[in-house]
């Protein structure tokens, strides 16, 4: 039996054999079967079985921003859809861990349905998956969930996992959709968008406390009480309330205790900046810390070494980015919905002046373009205006490797904003 034994182990081939001596140590046995044969040198190495990268040895979370302070984080939101590039998420990811490895604050991910103008990102918390083992200290932001178009118990379950997955690193923005067409995924008619919004929002907080919460059935009859699983890190969830500069969003945001995400899409900073106050005063008379409250901007942004090379490398995809921020008008047929005409009327040529005229207003006022001298009067504008952070909307349609190289001095304007040059 041993001399069968021991041809059986000198017959096997050196893969064979490692995993053998593997299996043998992983139980406690001899380091080599008796009598057989030193593995060949060239034979594969195990490999070594590691917890994901979020749950190893978790590294202190980034530091957050003093009250006074800006914080700087990455923002995606207008990848295109039609794209049949194969590393379609690898941008994304690549800025995700260069971001956590240079200390900002957060990375953000939207969720878009049904046209190529931000087709690669229908599911955050997808995405957000994938963002958290690659990444150890960077906040994980959904911005936003649409929670119309989704049970308030599926939306917690996806996010605790993420909270476990990600060391407790994640926060959600909620929103009440803009697009008539994504609700074909709701199970309320857009019309009800607002007040679904808020049910949705205030059965999510429950479940993420880890109270029971009671949903009726689809088909009617009794009420079903469930609990979610599992259990978050995070006792309480940082929420943000989506607005697009609605001023009663942002008072409804600072009765409920919520953070604030808006944009520049259709306002002014200076809107921002009368939205901000009445958003602090409502926190405050609600018996919030008016304070604590965070605004985050979305802002369109790309830092160069020369104001006329940003010009050059910026036109023509911000152009592309919003005459197709033009024709999502047109579609939902929301004449007047944010823009003061009725784009399914407009000339070819009207389209074009109204596409120069905004990216005139992006690259003046609306964004962060421009060098790292020049836009650090904007950064103060802009947190004196009440932000608390900014996201930096990268992804309006620059090719890999200038979006890179923006990166680079976006670290180093936020490097000299914070030191006060």
């Amino acid at each position: 039996m041993k001399e069968e034994l021991r041809q059986r182990i000198g017959g096997l081939s050196p893969e064979q054999r490692a995993r053998f001596e593997a299996a043998l140590r992983d139980r406690g046995l001899a380091d080599t079967a008796e009598g057989a044969p030193p593995v060949a040198a060239d034979a594969p190495a195990r490999p070594e079985l590691r917890p994901p990268r979020a749950a190893r040895d978790p590294e202190p979370a980034a530091p957050t921003p003093s009250a006074s302070e800006l914080a700087f984080s990455l923002f995606f939101f207008s990848g295109d859809g039609f794209s049949r590039e194969n590393d379609k998420y690898g941008p994304l990811l690549e800025a995700a861990e260069w971001a956590d490895a240079q200390g900002f604050h957060a990375v953000w991910v939207p969720e878009r349905h049904f046209h190529g103008f931000g087709g690669l990102y229908p599911n955050p918390a997808v995405l957000a998956a994938a963002i958290a083992m690659r990444t150890r200290r960077i906040g994980i932001r959904a911005g936003s969930v649409v929670m119309p178009l989704h049970h308030p118990a599926r939306v917690a379950e996806d996010w605790a996992m993420l909270d476990n997955l990600s060391g407790g690193r994640v926060g959600v923005s909620l929103a009440s959709g803009w697009v008539p067409e994504d609700f074909v995924l709701a199970g309320a008619p857009f019309e009800a968008r607002r007040t679904t919004l808020l049910e949705g929002l205030a059965a999510f907080r429950r479940l993420w406390r880890g109270e029971t919460v009671p949903f009726p059935p689809p088909g009617g009859g009794d009420a079903v009480a469930v609990r979610s699983f599992p259990r978050p890190l995070q006792p309480e969830l940082p929420v943000w309330l989506t607005t697009s500069g609605s001023r009663e969003t942002w008072i409804q945001a600072g009765r409920l205790g919520l953070n604030v995400l808006t944009g520049l899409l259709r306002g002014t900073l200076g809107e921002v900046a009368g939205h901000a106050a009445a958003y602090r005063e409502a926190r405050r008379e609600a018996g919030h810390d008016p304070e604590s409250g965070r605004v985050t901007l979305m802002i369109h942004t790309f830092v160069g070494r020369d104001e006329g090379y940003v010009r050059a490398q910026v036109r023509e995809p911000l152009l592309g980015y919003i005459r197709t921020h033009m024709s999502l008008y047109e579609m939902q047929g929301l004449a007047g919905g944010g823009l003061p005409m009725d784009v399914s009327r407009l000339t070819p040529d009207d389209r074009e002046a109204i596409a120069e005229i905004a990216f005139e207003r992006y690259l003046g006022e609306n964004g962060l373009f421009g060098t790292v001298e020049s836009c650090l009067p904007r950064l103060a504008r802009i947190r004196a205006s009440g932000v608390d952070e900014i996201g930096c909307l990268v992804d309006f349609g620059l090719d890999r490797a200038t979006m890179t190289e923006g990166l680079g001095l976006l670290a180093e304007l936020r490097d000299r904003n914070r030191g006060g040059d």
